[in-house]
This record gives structure tokens, sequence and C-alpha cells, in this order.
């Protein structure tokens, strides 16, 4: 079997909050076809016209080819010697932030197109998954602005048999600490005393200095743990963050190889990797951060705001790793969220998200929303 063709597919829908952080409204899906027919799909939380131009090529030379170029004509039977052989011709692109993106989405269907190959499901080729289930918590953004809202939102997504939330945090959450603090006191208070509370800062806070204002509200309130506190630069400002009482995650913003994050471990105080595993070179370059976060005794919880695709992509892995983890839920309302594959992963009524065990990531794309929602220009 070879590979014939590489497509990065852009997806765009309507954004009505355009203005903010949202990055399920638009999407790059990856599709890797070969000469059987058979394809592997995935996709990168990043730009789509910039990894369609890395995908795409042409190459400028033999540091700096197209992925496309790289893999059209390879046996696509082992992911992480293909992973090496892209990683290697784009080292003049960048090994760090697009370069990785655009590698991540293509080894996540690389793998899911070896599962199929074996009919073996992704975790199988991981080491075996430890559960065939996982804990989810589904992820607010934006915060609505009253309790009784912010009490609904949460509601909303307990009726989707969530129990534990992570709310994103916007700018605003410093301008009236009371408000804020009321606001999360309500989120509490709806999602009860057994549920978790994450609060993902989304760098939000320039200064260690101003986000340690809101440390006394998420103590009062129980957080569990605050992701993204501050611009990933700031080595030192991470580690001031996590000298009081409250574990920082880092890695979903910015964070794309497995040495940034043993610099934050190291020097940043870090106590749990989020690493998004389309753009930190897919599960080759996820497995290579796991085992470092791992060695330093740290945690490793996927990010994942995307699509049911990159659902399916953290459900193998996790579930293939030595301790439980939580899965990230996006309660987004883009269309892209729910309707890219024609598979669907409810949370059901424990809580808990079933892992696929169809062969590869074990999702199929819905060709009507490929259809509707590709963006050409």
């Amino acid at each position: 079997m070879k590979i014939t063709a590489v497509e990065a597919i852009h997806l765009r829908a309507e954004d009505p909050l355009i203005e903010l952080f949202d990055g399920s409204y638009d999407d790059c899906v990856l599709v890797v076809h070969t000469d059987s027919g058979m394809v592997g799909i995935g996709e990168t939380e990043s730009m789509a016209p910039a990894v369609q131009a890395i995908v795409r090529g042409p190459s400028a030379h033999n540091h700096a080819r197209s992925l496309s170029s790289v893999l059209v004509g390879a046996d696509p039977a082992d992911p992480v010697q293909l992973w090496h052989r892209m990683y290697e011709s784009t080292d003049y692109v960048g090994r760090r932030g697009l370069a990785m993106h655009a590698i991540g989405g293509v080894d996540l269907a690389l793998w899911d197109l070896r599962g199929k190959i074996e009919q073996k499901p992704v975790h199988a080729l991981l080491g075996g998954a430890r559960r065939d289930r996982l804990p989810a918590y589904g992820t607010i953004y934006p915060m609505a602005r009253t309790p009784a809202e912010v009490r609904a939102q949460v509601a909303a997504g307990q009726a989707k048999n969530l129990r534990n939330f992570k709310f994103a945090a916007d700018p605003w959450w410093l301008d009236d600490i009371a408000l804020t603090g009321r606001l999360l006191t309500a989120a509490r208070s709806q999602a009860g005393d057994e549920a978790r509370l994450i609060i993902d800062a989304a760098l939000s806070y320039r200064t260690a200095a101003e986000g340690l204002r809101l440390i006394p509200i998420f103590r009062e309130v129980g957080v569990w743990f605050l992701e993204a506190p501050l611009p990933l630069d700031d080595v030192e400002g991470h580690l001031e963050m996590s000298r009081h009482g409250l574990p920082t995650g880092v890695g979903d913003l910015g964070l794309t190889s497995v040495s940034e994050f043993i610099d934050m471990m190291d020097h940043g105080g870090a106590s749990i990797c989020q690493p998004d595993i389309s753009q930190v070179g897919g599960f080759t370059g996820i497995l290579q951060i796991a085992a470092a976060a791992y060695t330093r005794g740290k945690r490793l919880i996927t990010h994942g705001y995307k699509t049911n695709i990159e659902i399916a992509a953290n459900l193998h892995f996790l579930a293939a790793q030595p301790n439980v983890e939580p899965l990230e839920f996006s309660l987004s309302h883009s269309p892209l969220r729910w309707q890219t594959t024609i598979e669907r992963f409810p949370v059901e009524s424990d809580g808990c998200v079933r892992v696929p065990q169809a062969p590869g990531l074990g999702v199929t794309l819905n060709q009507e929303t490929i259809a509707r929602y590709r963006f050409v220009e």
C-alpha cells in the first residue's frame, strides 16, 4: 500500500462571537489517501490556510519540504518512521508552531490509517487500553455575566450528564473581582460539592501579580487546577504562580515540542502538561511529552476543543495511559464541533465517555458537513 495524496480541508462556520477565543468554528481536517482506497483522517488546531501551505508545498529545498512531497509514495505502515521523516524535512520551516501543527494533524491521520490496516483501534497500537471509559469535564466558554445565567450554563452541561466543568476566563474577570467571585460561587453551587471545577485562564493575565489577585477566589470555590495562567514565554511568572497552592497546567496555548514542556516542568513549576494532541505532533509527539512528564512525576491531561476527531484521538491516548485522567468535552455551539463526524461520543449517565473500539480512531467524516462548511477563497 502506498500513500497517494495528503489533503488539508479548511472548514469554517459563521461564528457569532468571532471576537472571542473559540477555535471550534474554524478547522483543518487532514486526510491521507492511499492506492487501496483506504484513508486516514485527523485534524489540527491551527490556522488552516497556513497548514494547507505546509502540506501542499511546493517544497523550497530538501530541508523545507511540503509534507505531501515527503509522504506521497511512502508505505503508511509505520507512522513513527514517517513522523521523523516529516520532522527532519521541515527544520527550515520551523520545528515549533505551525510545522508541528501540520505534522500533528497528519500524524493523527497516519495512526488512524494504520489502525484500519491492522484492523485494530489506535489504543491497541499504543500498548493497549487500560480502561474502556473515561470521566469527562465540560468546557464552558464564554462565561455568562450573571449568577443565574452561569447556573443555567452548568445545568445545560448537567443535562448532557456532565459532572465536572471548566470555565475559560476572559480579561474582564479582573475588572470586577467581586462579581467574578459571585459567578464562580454560582457555578460551584449548581455543580455541587463533589464536582471538579477547572479554570482556564486562557492567557488572560499579563503578569503573575495580575493572576494572583484571583487565587483567593479560586481557593474558596475549590478550583481543581489553573490552566494557562500566563504568556508561555514567562517561565518565571509561571513558577511564581505555582507557589500559591494551586496546581498549574500549561501547554495548549503555544507549546508544541517536548523540550518546551520539559522547560516548563523543570523551571516553570508546571505540575500538569496539557498538550493539544494535534499541535504537538499527534500521537507520536504526545507520547514523547508523556514520557517526560511521567519521569518527573507530573500529570498529563489532554486539551481538546475541536471536533469529535480530536475527542476520539484523546480517548484513545488517555485510555492507554497508566493513570486515569479526564477527557475535555467541549460544549461549543459550533456545528463543526458536533457534525464533522458521523459518530458521536455522548457522555453517559455516570459522567463518562466510552472509548472507541472500531479500527483506527473509530470516526468517519460526515461528507454533508464537509461539503457545507468547506472554505474556499
